[in-house]
């Protein structure tokens, strides 16, 4: 008789994940031509998340052995929906565990926390230029905004001068 299933899970990370939502986030940066991996940077980033959940918070999907995917969520408020909105970033389920639902099942779980939390809209970025990403969040449930993302980036010697 095969041995049943690993337990999955959808939870939210703690300290103790740190190192596996490092390498989650490091391979996403990896592929994405907007950003460079940073393991220093991004471990700062999600322990500011982790230690301050009114920050945001980062939910894991775990099998009984490890952590398998993530999604990490940032709270801040819209004048244009007049409450408190989701912007979520990292939506990541390592290599080995994709094409089993995982992914949409944190995408899930995501949509029924802020439905339950109050929260008026879940805005997030994807890659311009990955058509199966932009098809995964349309599945999910996600459209195209009139609104495009612009920024600036303000180096470490540009913060130190003021």
């Amino acid at each position: 008789m095969p041995n049943p299933p690993d337990s999955i899970r959808i939870e939210p990370a703690t300290l103790e994940d740190l190192s596996e939502l490092t390498d989650l986030v490091m391979s996403l940066m990896a592929i994405e031509a907007d950003f460079r991996p940073d393991a220093e940077k991004q471990r700062h980033g999600l322990r500011l998340i982790l230690e301050q959940p009114s920050r945001g918070r980062i939910f894991v999907v775990r099998n009984d052995h490890k952590v398998i995917g993530m999604v990490n969520l940032l709270f801040t408020i819209s004048t244009a929906e007049g409450g408190f909105v989701i912007l979520m970033e990292d939506v990541i389920v390592s290599p080995e565990h994709r094409g089993h639902g995982y992914g949409s099942m944190l995408v899930q779980y995501v949509k029924e926390f802020a439905a339950k939390k109050d929260f008026r809209r879940i805005t997030l970025l994807t890659d311009r230029v990955s058509s199966e990403s932009q098809r995964f969040f349309e599945r999910n449930g996600f459209v195209h905004s009139h609104m495009i993302p612009m920024r600036l980036l303000l180096d470490s010697d540009h913060r130190r001068d003021g």
